[in-house]
């Protein structure tokens, strides 16, 4: 097939895109490279420099492209500045996802398989969360996620789009030569190697009195190459509809802290900071759904195993893509 990735030199979409080539897909990576990575950027891939909010960027491209499916990536992702900065995400995520839906739809293009988020459910009464669990974001981003999965859903009732939404618990890890590199970092894996590397001196707690066995947030931690393969499998499939993308299994702070330490040999000093906002005791995924329709499970499900892969990366790149 031929693919449309948007968000293509992203962490997740740039190891979407190395599985899709190895599979034989031809590959059209659309990135604006504001949060991409040029050299995360596949050479067998076509790249076209093009910003989702402009509507001719994303027209023009996709007409060149002529493709058989979208993956989409392309989103801003922070919790912390969508609170802060609601329009900047609104404007990117669902005007943006309004403009590319247009494309799709001006072009005849009906697949699209969108990168959604545990972050539309919210904070769950109960757990496991399955793909039924009520959606009740508590913040911008994880609203704007949603609202373009509503949005996809009207596609698919007036224009035959085939709409698959894949909500990923904790993205973490590494694959080869592509890793995790953002300008602002809120991710607790990159961040411990920070400390191991002797970038940062200390890592925080967020919130040391949950209901929980240690007191510290559990979440459902999914290697970036289960992600991807989990993308792979779904385009190459006729289903369409939500699927969860986890684990199934939660660990908590203090255990991924615990696993850096052994995985790279240093302390990692940590402290314990009052609770942020809006933090659930537990995050942790069914994913059974995926496994039914789409063939999926996780392979890297222990904390050591995903962390070395990071590890390796981020000891490759100290600075990042920028120190390579």
């Amino acid at each position: 097939m031929r693919v449309f990735v948007t968000g293509g030199a992203g962490y997740i979409g740039s190891v979407a895109s190395k599985h899709l080539l190895d599979a034989g897909h031809s590959v059209t990576v659309f990135d604006s490279l504001e949060l991409g990575h040029e050299e995360a950027l596949d050479e067998r891939a076509e790249f076209i420099k093009g910003d989702l909010r402009n509507y001719r960027d994303i027209l023009d491209a996709m007409d060149r492209a002529r493709p058989d499916a979208v993956m989409h990536f392309a989103a801003y992702a922070l919790v912390g500045e969508s609170s802060a900065n609601p329009g900047k995400y609104f404007r990117n995520n669902d005007c943006g996802g309004v403009n590319l839906a247009e494309a799709m739809n001006e072009c005849g293009v009906k697949r699209i398989i969108f990168s959604s988020t545990c972050a539309t459910y919210g904070q769950p009464d109960t757990m496991p969360i399955t793909e039924a669990t009520p959606q009740r974001p508590t913040n911008p981003y994880g609203q704007s996620k949603l609202i373009f999965e509503q949005m996809l859903g009207w596609y698919a009732k007036i224009h035959a789009f085939q709409p698959v939404f894949l909500r990923y618990f904790n993205a973490c890890g590494a694959e080869g030569r592509l890793g995790e590199d953002h300008a602002v970092e809120t991710h607790l894996i990159p961040n411990l190697l920070k400390v191991a590397l002797g970038q940062s001196g200390r890592i925080q707690i967020f919130g040391g009195d949950y209901n929980t066995p240690d007191g510290t947030c559990v979440r459902d931690y999914v290697h970036v190459s289960d992600l991807a393969r989990a993308h792979l499998l779904a385009i190459e499939s006729d289903f369409s509809g939500a699927v969860n993308l986890g684990t199934g299994h939660g660990f908590s702070v203090r255990e991924i802290i615990e696993a850096a330490r052994e995985v790279s040999g240093h302390p990692i000093p940590a402290d314990v900071a009052p609770r942020r906002a809006g933090d659930p005791d537990f995050l942790v995924s069914d994913p059974s759904k995926a496994a039914q329709v789409l063939g999926w499970k996780a392979e890297h499900t222990e904390p050591k195993a995903i962390i070395e892969t990071a590890w390796g990366w981020h000891r490759a790149h100290p600075s990042g893509y920028a120190g390579k």
